[in-house]
C-alpha cells in the first residue's frame, strides 16, 4: 500500500491580463501572488498493488493531468498510449512465449479473431491498434499499466469485454491499473478499487468503494 500526494499548478505569464483574472474568478480557478492557476488541489490517494484505479470527470476537468502526476510516482509503469508497436510483424509472432501465450493475451485485449491474428500492426485500426498494445502490455506483466482515454475509441461491448478482462487480470497477476476515462459506463465491469472523480476548476473526490455487489 501507498498513499500518493498529487498537486497541480500551471504558471502563468507575468503579466496577467485582465480577462485572465476574469476567466479564472469565473471557473473557480485560483490566481495566487506567483502568477499560477491551480489545476488539482492538494490531495492523498492510497493506492494498493493489483487496484484498478479509475480517474473519471467531464472533459477538461484535468483527467490527464491527474494520471501524468501519479505515473510520475510509480516506478516499473507503463504507459499505454506511448507503446512502440512492431509496425511490420504479424500480431501473433509479437510476443515473446509461443503461440498459446499469444492466443491468451490476444484473447484478453479483444483480437482473438484469426484473421486479425495474422495481420501486420500497420493494418489495423485504431482500435484493434489500441487493443494490441494493451495485450503486449498485459505479456510484460509491469507493476502498473497507466491508459488516458481508456476504451474511449472501442464500442461499449468491446470496452465492457475489455474492462472485465483488467479487473481479472489485476487480480491475477498482481498488476495495478490507473484508467483515466469521461466514460461513466464501465464501473461494473471493472469493479474499481478507488474512483477519483475530478470537477471543473481544481476540485477532486477520491473514493474507496470496495467491489460493487453484483
Amino acid at each position: 500500500m501507498a498513499t500518493y500526494t498529487v498537486e497541480k499548478s500551471f504558471d502563468l505569464p507575468r503579466s496577467i491580463s485582465p480577462n485572465v483574472i476574469s476567466m479564472a474568478k469565473m471557473f473557480g480557478l485560483g490566481t495566487g501572488p506567483d502568477s499560477s492557476i491551480q489545476v488539482l488541489q492538494r490531495k492523498e490517494i492510497t493506492i494498493e498493488s493489483g487496484q484498478v484505479v479509475y480517474l473519471t470527470g467531464a472533459s477538461g476537468a484535468g483527467k490527464s493531468v491527474l494520471l501524468q502526476e501519479l505515473q510520475l510516482q510509480f516506478a516499473d509503469a507503463v504507459d499505454l498510449n506511448e507503446y512502440e508497436l512492431s509496425e511490420g510483424v504479424p500480431i501473433v509472432d509479437c510476443f515473446a512465449d509461443g503461440l498459446e501465450d499469444s492466443f491468451l493475451w490476444l484473447g484478453m485485449a479483444g483480437l482473438s479473431d484469426a484473421y486479425v491474428m495474422l495481420r501486420t500492426a500497420a493494418q489495423l485500426s485504431d482500435g484493434q491498434r489500441y487493443r494490441l498494445k494493451l495485450a503486449l502490455a498485459m505479456a510484460n506483466k509491469p507493476k502498473a499499466i497507466f491508459i488516458d482515454e481508456f476504451c474511449a475509441t472501442l464500442d461499449r461491448v468491446a470496452a465492457a469485454v475489455i474492462a472485465h478482462n483488467v479487473r481479472r487480470y489485476a487480480d491475477q497477476y498482481g498488476t495495478t491499473f490507473v484508467l483515466a476515462t469521461s466514460h461513466d459506463d464501465l464501473i461494473e465491469d471493472l469493479q474499481p478499487d478507488v474512483v477519483v472523480v475530478i470537477h471543473l476548476g481544481s476540485a477532486w473526490d477520491v473514493m474507496y468503494p470496495g467491489r460493487l455487489k453484483g
